[in-house]
């Protein structure tokens, strides 16, 4: 049986919010996959939605099969068009575009073949590095990957999330690449400018890093 409800909570970054029901004591929770808004439309604070509730580890009460009750862009309370139901949630925060993650896109794939030809140099060409050097970074990139989707995954179940802290150390340690492939596969973490500051501040570190270390090796900076 459907129940009715609306909106009390919605969170953008994290895909995930509340719905307030008379027939519920608790809020209930609901992620953005189980919404079935119309193309375009998103979830919003004061929305009227239709939706089933399941139970689910005693975790508290889930909505599932999320639907808003009212017509496309339905007025809010003061009888007016909320502007917010006529525009895309990815464009309605700062760097929250499709030009953010093209534009990204045009600097990062580059950057990673570059990366990984300057690698390959140092272990084929001149022996700088050993051999197992590409399948550590390679292992390291797999592993940002999984550590980006075990959070993801976490967010959307209310379980125990990983810090933001640790996400940018695997990037720092050279997970940089498996980082923006996850948010961009993903959807996590590319939303929220703070976030991809820090991360493009990584990414330049390391960088910098292992090219200064082989230059050194090189003889070309001075000790």
């Amino acid at each position: 049986m459907r129940k009715q409800g609306s909106v009390v909570r919605w969170d953008e970054v994290r895909a995930f919010g509340f719905i307030r029901s008379a027939g519920t004591s608790a809020d209930i929770f609901f992620h953005i996959r189980d919404f079935r808004g119309r193309a375009g439309g998103a979830p919003r604070e004061g929305m009227a939605v239709s939706f089933e509730e399941i139970h689910v580890g005693g975790k508290g009460p889930r909505a599932m099969a999320v639907q808003p009750s009212g017509p496309v862009g339905q007025a809010d309370g003061a009888g007016r068009v909320s502007a917010r139901s006529r525009t895309p949630s990815r464009s309605r925060k700062s760097g929250d575009t499709g030009a953010t993650v093209g534009s990204g896109a045009l600097f990062a794939l580059p950057l990673m073949l570059a990366y990984a030809g300057l690698l390959a140099w140092a272990v084929a060409w001149t022996r700088q590095l050993p051999w197992w050097v590409l399948a550590g970074s390679v292992a390291v990139n797999l592993v940002t990957f999984m550590v980006y989707w075990f959070d993801k995954y976490a967010a959307g179940t209310r379980q125990w999330r990983t810090s933001e802290a640790t996400l940018h150390l695997w990037s720092l340690a050279g997970g940089w690449a498996g980082a923006w492939c996850a948010q961009q596969v993903l959807r996590h973490k590319s939303r929220k400018a703070e976030f991809r500051t820090a991360y493009w501040a990584t990414v330049i570190l390391h960088c910098v890093a292992v090219a200064g270390a082989l230059a050194w090796k090189q003889g070309l900076l001075p000790l």
